[in-house]
């Protein structure tokens, strides 16, 4: 099968940096046995093209151009392309805008199936943050479209399907798996000393404020506890600040940008996994962690909401009095922490990237043949 996946970015031509670790792997899976293009909207200034894990990377380059006529640019440079590259069995186009919007519309014209797959604020509007693409008409009629054109939608939770209910849409839910084999199992022995995780890049979404306050008060209880923050400084250093006005300077860790390949030896010593974003469609940090064993204590967004009680903790959204609770309690009940580390790992490595390549690949067989 020759199959056509569209991103926004994720694919840096390292393998290592700036790169989608979950597509990655299923770009490598499906490689195997497909013939698989992936199409670059916006990343590298010039257009080029390179191997990589067994796929052929196409970026289209970036584009300069005023808001407004962007989408249609871009929409032009796919067109172009898939014409030169293709044809093509199958497109799969992850991310709502642009990816979504304008491959639905091109597949539409080709007469070729198109999975688009939401994993992000494609369904959301979060207006004191900016953040969604529902909170503006012409966003909200584009995403309506995308998913209406889509041959098939899917979502990585059962947290995000909920958002489709009002699209008259019926998502498949197939989580992204990751590599199991990069996040080996340990063995943690009982703190005290504590050390608390989070990994994410520091953006509004995340929802850094929420964290240092819980972080305020899981210290002034337990006063031998750390947190690690891996992640991109995006705010130009205001959730350091905010660290420090916190007093908290003794408690926390700014670790910054981390590829993939060195989050293991984070995740292996740290006690407690922990999230606190305003939306997350999925977090595949939570997965990430829970192949170590590692448990998550947090928000109800994404995978968190999908597994509490039985696989995390969850705890209201902007609650930071909820989630300094819910982490104290954990860390101070051995068997339940163990409970969950244990459940979490189970649903992680039943859910794996190779799971997920089968997964895609029987719903593009799927969609083939009927068309």
């Amino acid at each position: 099968m020759k199959i056509g996946l569209v991103v926004q970015g994720g694919f840096d031509r390292g393998g290592r940096e700036r790169v989608i670790p979950a597509l990655l792997w299923l770009v490598e899976r499906l490689s195997r046995r497909h013939d698989v293009h992936v199409f670059v909207l916006d990343y590298y200034p010039e257009p080029c093209s390179y191997p990589l894990l067994g796929a052929t990377i196409h970026d289209l380059g970036r584009v300069a151009a005023p808001r407004g006529l962007r989408r249609p640019q871009i929409g032009r440079r796919l067109a172009a392309a898939l014409a030169r590259i293709g044809p093509f069995d199958l497109l799969h186009a992850y991310g709502g805008m642009p990816a979504g919007v304008v491959t639905t519309r091109l597949a539409r014209r080709l007469g070729v199936a198109c999975v688009l797959t939401l994993d992000s604020g494609e369904l959301v509007a979060i207006d004191d943050i900016a953040y969604g693409l529902q909170r503006r008409f012409v966003d909200r009629r584009a995403m309506a479209r995308a998913i209406r054109d889509a041959a098939a939608v899917t979502v990585c939770t059962a947290f995000m399907a909920r958002f489709l209910a009002g699209h008259n849409a019926h998502p498949h839910i197939i989580p992204l798996g990751v590599d199991a084999a990069r996040f080996p199992a340990v063995d943690r022995p009982d703190g005290p000393p504590w050390r608390l995780l989070r990994v994410g890049s520091l953006n509004r979404v995340k929802d850094y404020p929420t964290l240092l306050e819980a972080m305020k008060t899981v210290a002034a209880r337990l006063p031998d506890v750390h947190l690690d923050i891996v992640g991109e400084d995006t705010l130009g250093g205001e959730i350091q600040m905010l660290t420090g006005r916190l007093q908290l300077r003794d408690h926390v860790t700014f670790h910054g940008f981390q590829p993939t390949d060195l989050l293991a030896a984070f995740y292996s010593r740290a006690d407690l996994n922990l999230v606190s974003s305003r939306h997350e469609a999925a977090n595949v940090t939570v997965l990430e962690a829970a192949c170590t064993g590692l448990p998550t204590v947090g928000t109800r967004v994404g995978y968190v909401d999908d597994w509490h009680p039985d696989r995390a903790v969850g705890v209201p959204t902007r609650d930071p009095a909820a989630l300094g609770e819910a982490i104290v309690a954990l860390l101070g009940d051995t068997t339940a922490r163990r409970r969950l580390g244990v459940a979490a790992r189970a649903w992680a490595l039943e859910h794996d990237a190779d799971r997920t390549a089968t997964a895609f690949e029987r719903l593009y067989s799927d969609l083939t043949q009927r068309r």
